[in-house]
């Protein structure tokens, strides 16, 4: 009798697709404890969310540069670590984790930052997680000094060790979020697009693409749209992916209103631009490490402010368009003729400077090219390095100094903040 044939979806992704055609926004947080009970206990919470919403545990540093002794001592000591060390913990204890918490109803997605994640990525196949991330050039060159080539081959490895499970795992590519600020649209699309396609060079089919907010909703959802068509374009016929958006990842707005105001704009972006995932930030984030109970807090939000845009939202929209698309595609393409596959594409890419992440000090990146945000608070490209992209034609983006920079990181954290002490004051509070 032959083998049962292996689910087309895998679980992560067989709920998002259910949940975005029911017309509900996937909300998820970044949260993650050492101990097994509190980061139970957390994914219990995510889950009772009035909402769609998924799980995360968010593994530890030492996890992620695969320093497992040290993780091991610090959970005996009762260390208070800053993530669910997975390997450490070791698969009983993981499986004891998500039983009876993760399910079809609720998926659990693990997510790291490693640049080198062979042993997480075996542990991970081994319990039976349903999604992680990250991707070959999203977790070397913001996060290690791993030589590029050395992390790509890594997450070859990677990547058919979920591909050979029966269970299809998701994997969600980073790309879209590199540094999490000051990197043009074109750069984040054609990354995550690049990373997606690597993936399923190396057998993966169930994939996610990502994008983080920046500092211009006209430009984000013109930015979201050109990144879906070339998901569509580049992917394969026979891939299952969706769009995940991450609420500002840069320097945050330092009142609670402030705060919300900003993942409310996050919001609102995702169900404008038909995103089917979201990753949330809390009113905390200014400040340190929020609290599952903050946690929850935001994903109620959220949920609540993405019911209310779609009450409100118009059915058609006349999106700008500046170009994103076509200097994405020119990315893309150009970058493949870097090598035989994908993988040595980007390396060759890097190697050459023709990509290249503004302000990244990895030593596998050029760090020649600079980006800057103009008066309409437009992301632009101010020097292109060596890359095939324009650069800002008379919309007041200049060259970059340290001030311009200081000034240009805080952006977001004064538009938002600025709007709640404007409110204050007309309401008579200052």
């Amino acid at each position: 009798m032959p083998a049962p044939a292996a689910p087309a979806l895998s679980r992560f992704a067989r709920y998002v697709r259910r949940s975005h055609e029911q017309g509900r926004l996937v909300v998820q947080p970044r949260m993650g404890f050492a101990d097994t009970a509190t980061m139970r206990r957390g994914l219990q919470a995510v889950r009772a969310v009035h909402g769609a919403s998924v799980g995360t545990v968010t593994v530890d540093s030492y996890t992620r540069v695969n320093d497992h002794d040290c993780a091991r001592r610090a959970l005996e000591r009762g260390d208070d670590l800053n993530g669910y060390p997975v390997v450490a913990q070791g698969e009983e204890e993981t499986r004891r984790l998500l039983s009876g918490v993760a399910g079809d109803d609720f998926p659990v997605q693990f997510r790291h930052g490693s640049a080198l994640p062979r042993q997480l990525f075996a542990a991970l196949a081994r319990v039976g997680a349903d999604a992680t991330e990250g991707g070959p050039v999203s977790y070397c060159l913001p996060y290690s000094r791993v030589p590029l080539p050395q992390a790509t081959k890594a997450w070859a490895e990677c990547c058919r060790i979920l591909a050979d499970r029966p269970e299809p795992m998701h994997l969600e590519s980073f790309g879209g979020c590199m540094l999490g600020q000051l990197c043009p649209p074109s750069l984040l699309i054609a990354l995550s697009v690049l990373e997606g396609m690597f993936f399923r060079e190396h057998g993966l089919r169930s994939i996610s693409v990502s994008y983080a907010q920046q500092t211009s909703s006209e430009q984000d959802l013109e930015a979201l749209a050109a990144l879906r068509r070339l998901a569509a374009q580049w992917l394969g016929d026979d891939a299952d992916w969706h769009v995940v958006l991450y609420t500002y990842m840069g320097v945050f707005p330092k009142t609670p209103l402030g705060a919300y105001r900003m993942l409310e704009d996050s919001v609102r972006l995702a169900v404008r631009s038909g995103t089917e995932r979201l990753i949330v930030k809390t009113a905390v984030e200014a400040y340190r490490i929020p609290t599952i109970e903050e946690n929850v807090d935001a994903l109620e939000f959220a949920a609540a402010v993405a019911a209310d845009e779609r009450r409100r939202a118009p059915a058609g929209q006349d999106l700008r368009q500046t170009g994103i698309y076509e200097e994405a595609q020119r990315l893309i393409t150009s970058t493949l003729h870097f090598g035989d596959d994908v993988g040595s594409a980007l390396v060759g890419a890097f190697a050459r400077g023709h990509l290249d992440v503004p302000y990244c000090l990895h030593r596998d990146n050029a760090n020649r090219s600079r980006a800057a945000i103009d008066p309409t608070g437009t992301l632009r490209w101010s020097e292109p390095g060596a890359m095939p992209v324009a650069v800002s034609d008379g919309h007041g983006a200049t060259a970059v100094t340290a001030r311009s920079l200081i000034d240009m990181l805080g952006y977001n954290e004064r538009r938002f903040d600025r709007e709640e002490l404007v409110g204050a004051t007309a309401r008579g509070m200052l």
